[in-house]
């Protein structure tokens, strides 16, 4: 998640380049040869701009179900936030203080779920985008992804104890059988008479709840924005960005004609039409950079920042003193 006000313009001309030289030499290319006499390659004016403007309501389709998905895991994250301090609370309280080692368990258990969910959603799916040229090299420069520099055996010490590692690291949904290994816990403290039926129900309520959030996380992980708008989308906007010179032909041809640049307006087509593709290319860049929200890249959630929130205040319920480093920004952009 970028904290910044704004990508700087350095920034933003860098991660797009490749859409700016490809938009410079599709008007080019057509300019060039009009201006040498192939003046049939020009089109009417009209059917370009109907194609634009199902461009433009199409992209910003694209991009506002891109920023929902984005919410929405802001949102289950928020929700996971709000029902740890709550299950710690009872955790904490229902065992018998912040001393008491079966209150220790839960936590260390817990800040395991958090870490393997993370890890999880960190996983790469086909269809994302992280491996692409331009989001590679942007990482490269700026900032980590901490999951792809950290294995997961560094990250889970201190939680778990050796056996119960080994155990949940043999699991292919390791974060939900994390969350089973709570509720037989909670199921069998209830069974010895430590919780009541009152404080037993309180407890497995949080559990179903982050079984509920870890269940939305997944969702949006595995099932990606919908093929078939992604495809429409690109190949329009390819038609339209391809199709933009020859349509402004004519219409640049005499557009000085009277002035002291007439005859030189049809070169004006290059930058107009750059900027213009260049434009359109780069609203969808931005829309395909938010629609998986847990990939790891610059506009994500900052997963791994806010499990680090949850674990220190949950540590400091049990005024443990012994807490994580603080997730910090590099370069503005939080993970």
């Amino acid at each position: 998640m970028n904290i910044g006000k704004r990508y700087n313009i350095r920034e933003f001309v860098m991660w797009s380049r490749r859409d700016i030289y490809k938009c410079f030499l599709l008007s080019l290319v057509p300019t060039l040869l009009y201006c040498a006499g192939l003046t049939f390659i020009a089109i009417s004016w009209l059917p370009v701009a109907m194609l634009g403007t199902a461009v433009a309501f199409i992209v910003g389709f694209k991009n506002n179900a891109s920023y929902n998905r984005l919410w929405e895991a802001r949102q289950i994250y928020g929700a996971i936030i709000n029902d740890s301090r709550a299950f710690a609370v009872k955790a904490r309280d229902f065992l018998g203080g912040k001393d008491d080692p079966r209150a220790r368990l839960l936590f260390n258990r817990h800040f395991a779920w958090l870490t393997f969910l993370r890890y999880q959603l960190r996983e790469p799916r086909p269809w994302e985008i992280m491996d692409e040229v331009r989001y590679k090299e942007y990482m490269s420069h700026v900032y980590t992804i901490p999951e792809r520099t950290q294995p997961l055996e560094e990250a889970m010490q201190g939680y778990l104890d050796d056996e119960e590692l080994k155990y949940l690291l043999g699991k292919k949904n390791r974060a939900s059988q994390t969350i089973a290994l709570q509720s037989k816990t909670i199921n069998d403290l209830h069974r010895q008479g430590v919780i009541s039926d009152f404080q037993q129900m309180q407890l497995q309520r949080s559990i179903d709840g982050f079984y509920e959030q870890q269940g939305r996380a997944e969702r949006i992980k595995n099932f990606p924005y919908p093929r078939n708008f992604s495809s429409i989308t690109t190949y329009l906007l390819y038609l339209f960005v391809i199709l933009l010179p020859f349509g402004l032909l004519k219409e640049f041809q005499h557009l000085g004609d009277g002035t002291v640049l007439a005859g030189w307006t049809i070169y004006f087509i290059i930058p107009f039409a750059s900027v213009v593709g260049w434009a359109f290319m780069t609203l969808d860049a931005v829309g395909e950079a938010s629609v998986n929200p847990f990939e790891g890249s610059a506009n994500d959630v900052p997963i791994t920042q806010l499990s680090k929130m949850i674990e220190t205040d949950l540590k400091e319920m049990l005024d443990d003193t012994h807490l994580p480093p603080a997730v910090t920004p590099v370069n503005n952009i939080l993970m």
